[in-house]
């Protein structure tokens, strides 16, 4: 007595047709036997006539109404004008598939203006509708597996980025704030595509989007000059932390006592003159006036060595 049954080791099949040797023809009371996770659907002369659910079933006209045991001796061997087949169909969850942009994607950011960007994630996906499913997307392939389809699928995903991005952000800096929403409209937008193609789409993931490198320099650069923009506070702030630890050092013995009580001298007589020149509404923002204040706090040692000079840099980029 002859078995059909199919067992997927890969995790990766969606359909499987058997025979898969190209004869098309099964023998009358096969025995099919449909795991949990599947479905199988009975085809004779290319019409679909019953779809069997998890169990062991009987190819008799008891069990398929629509045949009959004429039909299905098949006893015309290879010439055979009738054709039987059975498709099997895993309804299990077919999980972490990926997608992500070929292509960058233009985003109009109300910062940035126009960029491009790159984004990548994961999705899981069941086949809902059996019937559907074999009849619009498999036809008659014998084997469909999950590579099959991703690349399809991909591009829907990433055709309806660019939309739900324009919905969702006004901004690529509200990215990590919006990543929970961006991935809740992005099944929803989905939703209506796949129950077209008789599937479901479990989860979507959002797992990362990227700018282009010459923009990632942009906004490094912009950071810089808010530090920059800072320059008078982070002054003051080096001239107290100096003045408190030459206010310590003032407590040893020998010339450090003289050392230490010197440069908290210099440093108080001078701090007075400091603050009311970073309080100058207009000469504190200019490049001149921030050397000369970085190369007072050098000399007082409030700044070490490579302090002065990477200051120094960021300050001379902006001639």
């Amino acid at each position: 007595m002859e078995v059909l049954e199919f067992l997927d080791n890969t995790g990766h099949v969606l359909v499987k047709r058997i025979p898969d040797n190209g004869s098309l023809e099964i023998k009358w009371g096969s025995q099919l036997t449909v795991r949990e996770s599947q479905e199988a659907i009975f085809f004779r002369d290319g019409m679909a006539l019953d779809v069997f659910g998890p169990g062991r079933h009987v190819l008799q006209t008891q069990n398929i109404p629509g045949i009959t045991k004429w039909v299905t001796r098949f006893g015309y061997g290879p010439n055979s004008p009738f054709r039987a087949e059975v498709v099997f169909v895993g309804r299990q969850l077919f999980p972490n598939l990926k997608w992500g942009t070929k292509e960058p994607i233009l985003f109009r950011d109300k910062e940035l203006e126009m960029i491009r960007l790159r984004a990548y994630g994961s999705f899981s996906i069941q086949i809902k509708d059996t019937m559907l499913f074999v009849n619009k997307i498999v036809g008659t392939m014998g084997l469909f597996t999950t590579s099959t389809i991703e690349d399809y699928l991909r591009g829907m995903i990433v055709s309806k980025l660019n939309i739900v991005l324009s919905k969702i952000l006004t901004s690529v800096f509200d990215i990590a704030a919006s990543m929970d929403q961006l991935n809740i409209l992005m099944r929803l937008e989905m939703t209506n595509d796949f129950d077209a193609l008789g599937l479901s789409m479990h989860d979507l993931y959002v797992q990362a989007i990227s700018l282009p490198d010459e923009v990632q320099q942009k906004i490094d650069t912009k950071s810089g000059m808010n530090v920059l923009g800072n320059l008078d506070q982070y002054m003051k702030l080096k001239i107290a932390d100096s003045l408190g630890d030459a206010a310590k050092s003032s407590g040893g013995m020998g010339d450090g006592l003289g050392l230490g009580a010197g440069l908290g001298m210099g440093m108080g007589m001078a701090l007075p003159g400091l603050i009311q020149q970073n309080m100058q509404p207009t000469s504190s923002t200019s490049v001149a006036f921030k050397l000369k204040e970085l190369k007072e706090l050098l000399d007082l040692g409030a700044l070490t060595q490579d302090e002065y000079d990477k200051k120094k840099q960021e300050l001379l980029k902006q001639l």
